[in-house]
């Protein structure tokens, strides 16, 4: 099966960062943040990040556009909020999928996202439950580097979420479908009024 990591940013040094790449042996960086730039950690700016990650000889592409947790398309929107079902059958979200697995021939990658929890973030509740289901295996970099397998963050999540893995009338898999609705709902992005579109992880 082939296997592809994600990891969150959080509030770590660069150093530590490229410390827990280079632990699983990561080669490439793929950035699924809508924007690539962090107020509070500046250490995570896209140009920054991209440089630090060629020294350590880690490959850098940026995928916010095709795999962000935020959209141009106001389709993709259900009052005023991100729909990620909507989200997620558009092709440029699938073209960002594509990509990912066209690379995953070539290096071992990591999604990045800033989230330290991956059941908190879209790289988990959008871009990985459309891997997952295509047959990739997942495996998230906690950040004290131990490794949390997606069957284990969705386990998790169930629990958080008080959802039985099974009942009476739904399938395990019919569960697990439940509770990434669920988490979508909770933590997609709601764009307030008047607020500018993103351009290439910019604002316009």
């Amino acid at each position: 099966m082939a296997e592809l990591y994600t990891i969150g940013h959080s509030t770590h040094s660069l150093d530590s960062f490229i410390e827990l790449l280079s632990m699983h042996g990561i080669t490439a960086v793929c950035d699924v943040r809508s924007a690539p730039y962090s107020r509070f950690n500046p250490q995570f700016n896209r140009e920054t990040l991209q440089e630090e990650l060629k020294k350590n000889r880690i490959a850098y592409v940026f995928l916010g556009r095709e795999l962000g947790p935020r959209s141009d398309d106001p389709a993709c929107y259900v009052e005023n909020k991100v729909d990620y079902n909507l989200l997620s059958r558009t092709g440029l979200f699938q073209e960002g999928l594509k990509r990912v697995r066209q690379g995953m021939g070539a290096y071992r990658i990591a999604l990045m996202c800033a989230e330290k929890d991956p059941i908190i973030c879209h790289r988990t509740i959008l871009v990985c439950r459309h891997l997952r289901a295509r047959g990739v295996r997942i495996r998230h970099i906690l950040e004290d580097g131990a490794i949390e397998e997606n069957d284990q963050a969705i386990g998790r999540l169930l629990r958080i979420l008080k959802l039985p893995e099974r009942d009476l009338f739904h399938s395990p898999m019919e569960m697990i479908e439940q509770a990434y609705d669920q988490q979508a709902r909770k933590i997609a992005h709601r764009r307030e009024d008047g607020e500018d579109l993103w351009e290439n992880g910019r604002r316009r």
